[in-house]
């Protein structure tokens, strides 16, 4: 069976069909359109899936709409992007995550508790992934993205390192939490210590009760964590608390089939203080809508458009 995502004729049909949306076509481009039309069977084919496809996005072509005219975004350029999304995202997005091919993995509002072969046990949260290079010399696992909640069993002549987005952490203890957010890692000591190597910094060894975070940019300074906060992604719960709307969005991401679109970088600056259910994340943007001065908007359960109220 055809991918639609990848048949050139229906790629095709789709940057036809915005083209004659544009009010300012020219005639030559119109007799072009007729000829692609009558050249093949399937291109008649593809223009209707195309159509099809653009009642689907119908529901918020008035927001591109908006942009547009605000000069935030060619509208050609904004309809093709956005029927694309909608075709192609679902193939693009999961075969582009990190970790695509690693030995655990989990799937959208999935959590996973994986006993390991040394006796330690690691939970996986939502669209996570992690591998394993077990040697007679050491323990390393690496967390390509999501968040894990590591257990560690004792083995000191063999240390339990997590690599994470080029930094290290290695076990001086039992347990820790390691979350790989947008631009940084999370690491959170539960109990006991441990000790964290990144970005050509001096080793920083981190006490239960704190949090540490790294990124391109170097290490940050350790401060005190909310571990409820923290481990409420064990109980299908984010608990976030003036936290800017676009790391809730992304968050929320994590947990739901799909995206969430930003359609104004402006919002993504507005505090948010809520408890969510990581299983209920249509309900989740539903508060967000009823709360915030923004509106949301699901096109047919893939993508959900964020703007101004």
């Amino acid at each position: 069976m055809q991918d639609y995502a990848t048949d050139p004729a229906y790629l095709e049909a789709l940057e036809w069909f915005v083209l004659m949306k544009d009010e300012e076509i020219g005639d030559a481009q119109r007799t072009a359109f007729e000829e692609w039309l009558a050249a093949d069977p399937s291109h008649v084919a593809a223009y209707d899936r195309a159509r099809a496809l653009w009642d689907r996005f119908e529901i918020v072509k008035p927001e591109y709409d908006r942009l547009h005219r605000a000069g935030r975004i060619g509208r050609r350029s904004a309809l093709l992007g956005g029927l694309a999304m909608l075709v192609a995202a679902p193939a693009f997005y999961m075969l582009t995550r990190p970790g695509a091919f690693a030995d655990y993995s989990t799937g959208a509002a999935e959590r996973i508790t994986v006993r390991l072969p040394d006796g330690s046990t690691v939970e996986l949260g939502s669209y996570s992934a992690l591998s394993l290079d077990f040697t007679p010399e050491q323990r390393r696992l690496v967390l390509h993205r999501g968040q894990a909640f590591f257990r560690v069993a004792a083995e000191p002549s063999r240390p339990f390192v997590v690599q994470a987005d080029g930094g290290t952490i290695q076990a001086l203890g039992t347990e820790f939490d390691v979350k790989v957010a947008t631009d940084q890692i999370v690491v959170t000591v539960i109990e006991h210590s441990v000790k964290i190597q990144a970005a050509h910094c001096p080793p920083v060894v981190l006490e239960a009760g704190w949090q540490l975070s790294y990124g391109s940019d170097g290490m940050r300074s350790p401060v005190r964590a909310d571990l409820a906060a923290v481990e409420a992604w064990r109980q299908d719960r984010i608990i976030v608390e003036d936290v800017p709307l676009r790391q809730v969005l992304t968050e929320l991401e994590r947990y739901r089939q799909g995206r969430i679109v930003l359609m104004d970088s402006a919002l993504g600056d507005i505090p948010v203080t809520a408890v969510f259910n990581t299983r209920h994340t249509d309900k989740a943007l539903q508060v967000i809508a009823e709360t915030l001065p923004v509106q949301v908007l699901n096109a047919y359960g893939y993508l959900a458009f964020v703007y101004p109220k």
